[in-house]
């Protein structure tokens, strides 16, 4: 007997979010049973250590439209929303974190514009309430990078809560790169693309999963992944030392054989030094982030492995 046929699939990654939980469960029902369309939930934890996982258990329970993945261990916010994309059935999915920092509101919004034929439809926030001066400045200082070294629009402060056609998310499940940043993937795809704005919700409890070094990681992930501007950083620096020990070698000469002068420059020669070594390893350092993914990649392992569901 066939499956019945899902509209529209949820997918949730969960981190230590046992006190936000079910009230973003009763907001995300409540819009979805107002949108009159077949549904289904997915809540992925990604190693949570509170009592998330006895929620969401308790929650498919009680419920037959949520489903579960529990992963074996903490694999990362993009992994785990890999996992839930692999998994649903939806004609379309959205990707919405349960914080309740993006409001499950603007979902009838998304679908309304997926009708209208998007296959995909962006966020981008107007506002980051909750967010101090320094994150919010350097995620506008990111996305600018990004757009100026990439050869396609990546939309900016666009974050992951975002809905995407069936097709995308297919499109997704090809692409065998373990080192995933998923809005620069789907901003890749291309496709028919749009942008809402909406206003970002602080925490309703807890703290937040992404730490600054995780936020870094994803930064350089995203970077590495769609566009070699390190490798050219790498190489004009070894332009501009190598010219500029040239032009010292010519002052050197000058200094020697027209000025009769000799440098004795112990100092300058320790400096110059330290400038080319630390040059030398900074690229040495980007070309192994290179080699590093690629080894990554060869290696062929899984990006997630779920130790307990409900599904089939």
């Amino acid at each position: 007997m066939p499956a019945a046929r899902i509209d529209i699939s949820i997918v949730a990654p969960v981190y230590n979010e046992e006190a936000t939980l079910p009230v973003f469960y009763e907001a995300l029902k409540k819009v979805l049973e107002g949108m009159a369309l077949p549904y289904e939930i997915i809540f992925i934890d990604d190693g949570s250590g509170d009592g998330s996982v006895e929620i969401i258990r308790h929650l498919a329970r009680k419920d037959p439209a949520v489903r579960y993945l529990l992963l074996s261990r903490n694999f990362g916010h993009q992994p785990a929303v890999m996992a839930g994309l692999d998994h649903c059935r939806g004609a379309c999915a959205v990707i919405i974190d349960s914080d309740l920092q993006d409001p499950p509101e603007v979902i009838p919004a998304l679908y309304e514009h997926y009708r209208r034929g998007f296959e995909v439809v962006n966020t981008r926030r107007a506002r980051r309430r909750g967010e101090n001066l320094f994150k919010r400045a350097t995620a506008r200082l990111f996305y600018a990078l990004l757009a100026k070294i990439t050869d396609f629009d990546i939309p900016l402060d666009a974050g992951d809560f975002k809905l995407i056609d069936r097709k995308i998310i297919d499109h997704l499940r090809q692409m065998p790169e373990r080192h995933k940043y998923l809005r620069g993937q789907i901003a890749w795809l291309g496709f028919r693309q749009t942008t809402l704005e909406y206003e970002r919700q602080p925490r309703h409890a807890g703290s937040s999963g992404y730490p600054l070094k995780k936020m870094i990681r994803l930064a350089w992930d995203g970077i590495t992944a769609f566009s070699n501007f390190p490798l050219k950083v790498a190489t004009w620096s070894g332009f501009l030392v190598s010219f500029l020990a040239f032009v010292i070698i010519l002052y050197a000469l000058y200094s020697k054989f027209i000025l009769h002068e000799t440098i004795t420059g112990w100092t300058s020669l320790i400096v110059s030094s330290m400038f080319v070594g630390g040059i030398q390893l900074m690229s040495i350092g980007i070309i192994g982030e290179y080699i590093g993914r690629i080894n990554s990649d060869v290696r062929r392992r899984p990006v997630y492995i779920i130790s307990e569901s409900n599904g089939e």
